[in-house]
């Protein structure tokens, strides 16, 4: 690690350790059960945005020795041998004609000034390092919204499917009844006809939740990267019991506290610092095209003799020195460098202060968003408590033949209708929740439950 990179990416160096590619294991089974603390845990490993986030990175510790290398010595060996004509040699009494032509050489060049150009590039390398840290650190948090939102989704699917099997029960018992007093001569065929096409009319219902939640169960194994299973016939289409519910649980918030807490959390905007410091060392970069360079340079060699042929008569030796070189006039390239890398210095400050405002937005409608998806939530707590009680008294009144058929069935539907908006607000305020912590950049996992190194 170089001292340059902040000590607060430690962790996430350390995370790309953690979720490196593993070992080839045994395809495993669909789960009987999925928590959604086992499910954000297999998406830390799996997902493949966070995979491609982790390439990155890798990519530029490439990128980092290599131009860690302008800093270090190169060595290198030349080496030639040629086949001369006759022609070309003179040939005396005392020398004979040479037709071949060979040498070594070994040379070694250490720079020593750059005009502060290495120093700025290796300073440019670790702050964007830094940034593809802080990148995997957004692709996680978004990767485990997306896949939160998606297991909700799954929950919601599923009680929904319950509801619709409670309405289902309930116009059964309806039917029941129907019948049972139209044989007592209390009512007609029509009052049964009735009951059996509301009970008909709720089916294709209950298959549309049931086909929802295959799809959300789908989404969600994307979102986690769950793509390998066992495809015989105990898996093919096993279903897993997904173990949490869809709870409200109000939590605390606050306009003033949530924006300070994102603008000094989310690492976009951390991302952005350090793409800034980057293109500011990028214009130190390009003043250093107006410095001198400094090469210190040594050789040593070998080569055919011009009386002998013999490798051990060719003479060799060494030389040593420097190097400088000064470009007084390269028809303004460096100038246009300069202009370049301080436009992109000013772009990179502008997108800090353009996310900036745009966080502030995102904490904004978060916020938004989580008060209405909490006065939903209340709401219909009471609703459905007042369907229920709807349904109880039109049961009782019909049974003294106060109200009709028809009216008992659209308590029931109504009851159907508050449970199912009862559920889809809790969905709501479930992911208002979620979408409200990453709009602060936090996140319900803390660094310390992710997969460990080892």
């Amino acid at each position: 690690m170089y001292p340059k990179i902040k000590r607060a990416t430690a962790s996430l160096a350390a995370l790309v350790a953690a979720l490196a590619p593993l070992p080839a294991q045994e395809t495993p089974e669909v789960p009987a059960s999925l928590s959604l603390q086992t499910t954000l845990e297999f998406a830390l490993e799996n997902n493949f945005a966070i995979k491609q986030s982790i390439e990155a990175i890798k990519e530029q510790e490439g990128l980092i020795v290599e131009v860690k290398a302008r800093a270090l010595p190169s060595l290198a060996v030349n080496a030639s041998y040629y086949q001369l004509d006759e022609g070309l040699s003179e040939a005396n009494s005392f020398f004979p004609a040479s037709t071949e032509s060979w040498g070594i050489t070994l040379s070694a060049r250490q720079a020593l000034y750059q005009g502060g150009g290495i120093r700025a590039a290796l300073e440019v390398q670790d702050l964007l390092r830094e940034s593809s840290l802080l990148a995997l650190e957004t692709t996680v948090l978004d990767a485990l919204l997306e896949v939160r939102t998606r297991y909700y989704a799954a929950l919601l699917a599923r009680d929904q499917i319950g509801v619709e099997e409670q309405n289902i029960e309930l116009l059964e018992e309806t039917l029941n009844n129907a019948k049972l007093r139209r044989d007592a001569g209390d009512v007609s065929d029509f009052e049964v006809l009735r009951a059996e096409v509301a009970l008909a009319n709720a089916q294709p219902a209950l298959i549309r939740r049931r086909g929802a939640y295959r799809v959300a169960i789908e989404q969600l194994r994307q979102s986690m990267g769950y793509q390998n299973y066992r495809r015989d016939a105990h898996n093919l289409e096993r279903i897993p019991e997904f173990t949490d519910e869809l709870v409200y649980r109000p939590i605390d918030y606050e306009l003033q506290a949530a924006l300070d807490q994102a603008l000094a959390n989310r690492s976009e905007l951390k991302q952005l610092e350090a793409i800034a410091k980057a293109r500011e060392a990028g214009l130190e970069i390009a003043n250093a095209g107006l410095k001198p360079s400094l090469d210190l340079v040594g050789t040593y060699g070998k080569q055919r003799s011009s009386f002998s042929s013999s490798f051990d008569d060719g003479p060799d030796g060494w030389t040593v020195g420097v190097e400088a070189s000064w470009n007084i006039w390269d028809g303004r390239k460096t100038k246009g460098q300069r202009l370049q890398a301080q436009s992109q210095l000013e772009q990179a400050r502008i997108q800090q202060q353009s996310y900036r405002l745009g966080i502030e937005v995102q904490v904004r409608q978060a916020i938004s968003a989580l008060q209405e998806a909490d006065q939903l939530a209340k709401a219909a707590v009471k609703v459905v408590e007042q369907a229920e009680e709807a349904v109880r008294m039109a049961d009782s009144r019909f049974e003294t033949g106060s109200i009709s058929q028809l009216d008992v069935l659209e308590a029931r539907v109504a009851l159907t209708e508050a449970r199912t908006n009862a559920l889809a607000a809790n969905y709501q305020h479930l992911v208002a929740v979620a979408q409200y912590r990453r709009a602060l950049g936090s996140e319900a996992i803390s660094r310390e439950a992710w997969p460990s190194a080892e």
